[in-house]
């Protein structure tokens, strides 16, 4: 069994042994879904859709744009889960590498939208942000170098960690996209911290953290500085860099505890708040829903993240451990960052609400992520009952 777990540990499929009993496969266990995650996701989905309505202005064609996209996801994310952890982990490198020339080929000639230079264009064809996939593509590469080393990671496992996570966020933070860098960063440091890094060694990179913070600040564009002043006192330029912070409380505060109603809202259907169909759809949820409906979509995130975490622990290799862990935690991330900023406790850095917001990109890799899980999840050696 010894020479069976660290088969296993190292991403080979192995047989497991015969123990004379077996137990017959569920329907969702043949098609390697979970029932339970699957719906929390399509339930969030829809009510993101109604959401969506009104925040978009009523117009039935963004709705019926992100209905499509949603499809293609739901799509993807169903052949991912048919892959099993070991070919996961084989297509690790592949998907690194292809990530990272996408990445120079937005540097070199990537599309322009909104003074960023983060696109690539296939005419005719499709408009992507590579960054998106890299959020996948990064933890992967790093779960899947760290699954081959002794564990917990040494020093020189961690250097070449953090030579596998700088380049594509500093290519990231080029374009320039700082949201979206640091997110990719902070996937790949939750494999690593479950990795089991000693607390010695996170305090010593916690230290470390903190004295490059001025340069950070130092090789921040003007805009981004703006956005992090702008945090600490948005009344300073309440009709500049202030507005979004501000409409954005003045509408969730204004919704009170049931809310205006649905397509009732006014701060957002009289353009008073930006963004509101993307970055900024928390505020139309607050304030057409209140409070009440925003602690139920609060709940609904919240099953979801548990319902990831007990997946993520059920998982039997460490790559497919290390990695359903980062997903489901960055996951949680992307919740508490758009929220945060939406409602002036962080600084506006331009994450959406998974599976709410409007975006093609950000949704395929959300449920691509989710395909993943699944897939670890699904095809662990299953054992009698």
């Amino acid at each position: 069994m010894a020479m069976v777990d660290l088969l296993l540990r190292r991403g080979y499929p192995v047989k497991p042994p015969q123990s004379g009993i077996s137990r017959k496969r569920s329907l969702w266990e043949r098609i390697h879904l979970d029932p339970w995650l699957l719906g929390m996701l399509l339930l969030l989905m829809l009510a993101g859709l109604v959401v969506l309505y009104s925040a978009s202005g009523q117009r039935l064609e963004v709705v019926i744009a992100q209905g499509l996209r949603f499809g293609v996801a739901i799509a993807g994310m169903v052949i991912i889960a048919q892959f099993t952890p070991a070919t996961l982990q084989r297509w690790a490198m592949p998907a690194y590498l292809a990530g990272m020339a996408m990445l120079v080929a937005v540097e070199i000639m990537g599309d322009m939208g909104m003074g960023a230079q983060r696109w690539l264009v296939i005419p005719g064809v499709v408009r992507f942000q590579p960054s998106e996939m890299m959020k996948l593509a990064v933890p992967m590469m790093v779960a899947a170098w760290l699954s081959r080393r002794e564990l917990p990671p040494r020093w020189q496992d961690l250097l070449v960690c953090a030579l596998l996570i700088g380049a594509p966020v500093l290519l990231i933070a080029r374009q320039p996209d700082l949201g979206t860098s640091l997110l990719v960063a902070l996937a790949a440091v939750f494999v690593i911290l479950l990795a089991g890094l000693s607390w010695r060694i996170i305090g010593l990179l916690g230290a470390l953290a903190a004295a490059a913070l001025p340069l950070l600040w130092m090789n921040m564009h003007e805009y981004q500085r703006q956005r992090v002043l702008t945090f600490l006192d948005p009344e300073s330029d309440p009709l500049g860099a202030g507005w979004n912070i501000i409409q954005s409380t003045t509408a969730i505060g204004s919704g009170g505890l049931w809310g205006k109603g649905w397509l009732q809202g006014t701060q957002s259907h009289l353009e008073f708040l930006p963004e509101r169909h993307t970055d900024f759809i928390v505020a139309v949820l607050g304030e057409e829903f209140g409070l009440v409906g925003m602690l139920a979509f609060l709940t609904l995130y919240l099953l979801i993240v548990c319902r990831g975490l007990w997946l993520a622990g059920a998982a039997q290799e460490t790559f497919g451990r290390l990695l359903a862990g980062s997903i489901i935690l960055t996951f949680f991330i992307y919740v508490f960052v758009n929220i945060g900023m939406v409602s002036g406790i962080l600084p506006v850095v331009g994450v959406p609400l998974p599976l709410v917001s409007y975006g093609g990109t950000s949704s395929v890799t959300l449920l691509a992520g989710f395909g993943i899980l699944m897939a670890i999840h699904s095809h662990r050696r299953l054992l009698p009952r």
